[in-house]
């Protein structure tokens, strides 16, 4: 047994924006979806289950939202933005942070609850999953580990996500497709390509169906 427990209206939300985009050609912040950009979308879905939100990223038009730019230099990856929520949640005597990917508009309105009911000791990770697939950039990270990772990117080369997660006391939880009109949408899809923004519209189209 244990008396940790995660209370979810007390974690941070950081939306993870700072990627180089190369495959879209242009900043994901300002993609506009069915009308509104991906950070509307992503900002609508996030700020109902989390104590208050700031955004991953060099600079971007955020709504007055605090920006957090990476603290380890060299455009390392999304281990950096992650390794930046950690410092920033730190900040806020936070015990986790939550991050999720501003080019997936469609992930569960109840990530931040599954994610924080499934952490049982101070310093374990969890991560969202779908169809036998991990998505670690939509996790749930623990404050603390934040010089561990500074340290492991700085060091590893392949800076593979899994690697770091290796190292720790990490849980999985499953979220479930979601139904469509059309068919069954799995709520990580996200846009990299102007060929996946297109297939976004019409999943939006068929959610609103």
């Amino acid at each position: 047994m244990t008396d940790f427990v995660l209370d979810p209206s007390t974690i941070p939300g950081i939306v993870l924006a700072g990627g180089r985009s190369s495959r879209m050609g242009r900043d994901k912040t300002g993609v506009t979806l069915g009308g509104c950009s991906l950070l509307d979308h992503v900002l609508s879905r996030l700020s109902p289950q989390t104590a208050e939100i700031a955004v991953n990223a060099d600079a971007a038009d955020v709504h007055d939202l605090p920006i957090v730019p990476d603290r380890i230099p060299g455009k390392a990856g999304p281990m950096a933005g992650i390794h930046a929520a950690m410092i920033y949640g730190a900040g806020l005597h936070a015990t986790h942070v939550v991050t999720v990917s501003v080019d997936c508009p469609f992930f569960p309105t109840d990530l931040v609850s599954r994610l924080a009911g499934a952490v049982s000791r101070p310093e374990q990770i969890a991560i969202a999953a779908s169809q036998g697939r991990s998505h670690p950039v939509f996790g749930l990270w623990p404050t603390a580990l934040a010089g561990d990772l500074e340290e492991w990117v700085r060091i590893d080369e392949k800076r593979r996500v899994r690697d770091f997660l290796s190292r720790h006391d990490v849980t999985e939880v499953a979220f479930p497709l979601h139904p469509t009109r059309a068919s069954v949408l799995d709520p990580f899809f996200n846009i990299n390509t102007p060929d996946d923004l297109m297939e976004a519209e019409r999943w939006l189209e068929a959610l609103r169906a």
